[in-house]
C-alpha cells in the first residue's frame, strides 16, 4: 500500500524539498573507477564511445527511479523489502555477497582518495588511505549528529567541487565538436574496444546505488499527508538532474582524454593520466584535477559506507553504528594498499567484484517494483516494466561479457 508524504504549499518550495537524495547516489556515478574508464576510453579511442556513455546515463535514469520511487511509495528500502520476503539462510547469503560488494566498492573509492593525495601533496598511498577514512568519517559524522539533510547537502557540495575539477580543462583546451558528434553514433573498433565499452557500460550501475536510493528517498521525506504522485514527480526531476549531471562530468573526463591524450603513454593509469593532463594542459589543471579526483573519493567512500550500514539494517535487522561500519570497511582497502599492488590494477579488480553483484540488485529491484501488493496503483506499467528488463538484461549480459573477458584474457 502506497504511503503518503508532506505537500509543500508551493510549486517551487515543493520541488525544493524534493532534490537530494538522487545527488548523493549520483556520487556513484563518479566515482574513481569511473575516473579510470574514461580517461582510458579518451586516451586510447579519442570520441568513439561518447555513445556508451550517453547510453549508460539513460540507463541509469531509469533504474535509480525505480529504486527512488519504492523507497518514496512503501517506506521501506529495497534491502528491507528483500529482508522480510527472504527465508534467513538465503537472507544471510544474500547479506554476505552484498557485503562483498559494499567492501569492493570502499576498496575503489579509499585507493582513488588516497591516489589524489599523492597527487596533490606526495603522501604516500598508505597514509593517504588513512586520511581519507578519517575525512570520511567526519563526513558520516554529520549525518549522525545533523541528520539526512546536512549529509546530503555536504555529498552535494563535493559533488560540485569534483564536477569543477574534472570539467575545467574543457575551458582550457575545448574538444572537437565535429568529433564528439561523430561519437554519439554507435559503433567500435575492435576487441579492445568491446572489452572498455562493457566495462563502461556494465559498471555504470553500482549495486550499493541501488540499494541505497531507495532508503534515502525512504528518510526524505516522512511527515503525512494526502498524495504521493506529485512526489514521484518531484523525484523524477531530482534522479534527471543529478544523473544528467554525473553523466556531463563523465563525458567531460572522456573529452578532456580524447582531446589532449592520445596515443600518449602512461594513460592507463589515473597517475600517469594526470602527468599527462598536467604537461599538456598546465599545472592549474593538472591540481584541479587530482581536487576532482579527492572529492570523488571523499564523498564516493562516505556513501559507500551509508550503502553498507543499510544493507545490514534491512536484511538482517541489525543497525551498527555508522563509524563503527567505516573503521570496518577501511581496513581491507589498508590491508591491500599495504601489500604494494598496483592501485590501478586495484581498481580493475574491484569492479570485476563489483560486477557479480549487479544481478543480484537488478533483477529483484526490476520485480519488486512491479508488484501490484507492493506499489498498488504506482507499480511499473507495462511499457516501463518492459524497458527495466532490457536495461536489467543488457547491464548483467554486460557484467558477464566483461568477466568472461577478463578472466580469459
Amino acid at each position: 500500500m502506497s504511503r503518503t508524504v508532506a505537500e509543500p504549499r508551493t510549486g517551487r518550495a515543493r520541488l525544493i524539498t524534493l532534490l537530494g537524495p538522487a545527488f548523493v547516489a549520483a556520487i556513484a556515478y563518479v566515482d574513481p573507477g569511473n575516473v579510470a574508464a574514461n580517461l582510458t576510453a579518451g586516451a586510447r579511442f579519442g570520441y568513439l564511445l561518447v555513445w556508451v556513455l550517453v547510453a549508460a546515463n539513460a540507463m541509469a535514469v531509469l533504474v535509480q527511479y525505480l529504486s527512488a520511487k519504492l523507497g518514496v511509495v512503501t517506506g521501506r528500502s529495497l534491502p528491507e523489502v528483500l529482508g522480510d520476503r527472504l527465508p534467513r539462510p538465503a537472507r544471510l547469503a544474500y547479506w554476505a555477497q552484498a557485503e562483498i560488494v559494499a567492501a569492493a566498492t570502499d576498496l575503489a573509492e579509499v585507493i582513488g582518495g588516497a591516489i589524489a593525495l599523492y597527487l596533490l601533496f606526495g603522501v604516500p598511498l598508505v597514509l593517504g588511505g588513512v586520511i581519507t577514512g578519517v575525512v570520511s568519517l567526519l563526513v558520516l559524522a554529520v549525518q549522525q549528529r545533523r541528520g539526512q539533510r546536512a549529509f546530503e547537502g555536504v555529498v552535494t557540495t563535493m559533488l560540485a567541487v569534483l564536477t569543477v575539477g574534472f570539467c575545467a580543462g574543457l575551458f582550457f583546451s575545448p574538444p572537437d565538436p565535429a568529433g564528439m558528434l561523430a561519437g554519439l553514433v554507435p559503433r567500435l573498433a575492435g576487441a579492445d574496444s568491446v572489452l572498455l565499452a562493457a566495462s563502461m557500460l556494465g559498471a555504470t550501475v553500482m549495486p550499493h546505488a541501488i540499494y541505497l536510493h531507495s532508503s534515502l528517498a525512504r528518510d526524505h521525506l516522512q511527515a503525512p499527508s494526502t498524495s504521493v504522485a506529485h512526489v514521484l514527480r518531484g523525484t523524477r526531476v531530482d534522479v534527471v538532474l543529478a544523473l544528467v549531471l554525473a553523466g556531463s562530468v563523465n563525458i567531460a573526463m572522456l573529452l578532456l582524454a580524447a582531446a589532449n591524450l592520445p596515443g600518449r603513454e602512461g594513460t592507463d593509469t589515473i597517475e600517469g593520466a594526470h602527468a599527462a593532463i598536467t604537461s599538456t594542459l598546465g599545472p592549474v589543471v593538472g591540481v584541479l584535477f587530482a581536487v576532482g579526483l579527492l572529492a570523488s573519493g571523499l564523498a564516493s567512500t562516505s556513501v559507500g559506507a551509508y550503502a553498507g550500514a543499510e544493507i545490514m539494517s534491512g536484511l538482517l535487522k541489525v543497525r551498527v553504528p555508522l563509524l563503527t561500519r567505516r573503521l570496518v570497511t577501511l581496513l581491507p582497502a589498508i590491508l591491500l594498499l599495504l601489500t604494494g599492488i598496483s592501485p590501478t590494477w586495484l581498481l580493475v579488480v574491484s569492479q570485476v567484484v563489483l560486477s557479480f553483484g549487479i544481478p543480484f540488485a537488478m533483477i529483484p529491484l526490476v520485480r519488486v517494483t512491479r508488484d501490484r501488493e507492493l506499489l498498488g496503483e504506482h507499480r511499473n506499467g507495462a511499457v516501463t516494466q518492459t524497458l527495466a528488463w532490457v536495461v536489467a538484461g543488457v547491464i548483467v549480459a554486460l557484467n558477464v561479457t566483461l568477466l568472461w573477458l577478463t578472466f580469459t584474457g
